[in-house]
């Protein structure tokens, strides 16, 4: 049941994603040329997404747990930090340069054009990186601390 309910909840966001034409590059794009051609139509899909989770979520957690889990698993850290605000800008000029974010680029895996295929293969080998830069920060970060109480 619990895959079932994930394959819908995937399906559904796929097709929002599909109909809103955020998999669409030049829509995308033309969502960022404020100076151009620019095409304010996704600020409603935006908006729209903004309304639903908002919703959701109030009906959500307003249940003792989820359905198939036995916990809501929800972030703690309110922390603004340079992994955060760096993310962002990375996740930000991506989909400024590409037209494409992870949300919208999944879905249009399925039209196999090859810009997709480039674009999720840069997306993994970028989550690779940071993962591995991630990592060895936080060795360097223990092998400093190890120096100062030596």
């Amino acid at each position: 049941m619990r895959l079932l309910a994930t394959y819908l909840i995937g399906l559904v966001f796929g097709i929002g994603i599909a109909i809103s034409g955020m998999m669409n590059p030049a829509k995308v794009l033309n969502f960022f040329d404020v100076a151009g051609m620019w095409d304010p139509s996704l600020a409603f899909v935006m908006g729209g997404a903004l309304i639903v989770t908002f919703i959701g979520y109030r009906i959500a957690l307003s249940r003792p747990r989820p359905v198939f889990e036995p916990a809501f698993s929800l972030p703690t850290s309110r922390t603004i930090d340079a992994r955060l605000v760096g993310g962002s800008a990375v996740f930000g000029i991506g989909w400024g340069i590409a037209g494409f974010c992870p949300g919208g680029a999944l879905p249009a895996i399925g039209t196999g054009r090859g810009e997709v295929l480039v674009f999720v293969a840069a997306m993994i080998g970028g989550m690779f990186a940071a993962r591995g830069l991630q990592g060895w920060l936080a060795r360097r970060a223990r092998q400093s601390a190890g120096a100062e109480t030596a």
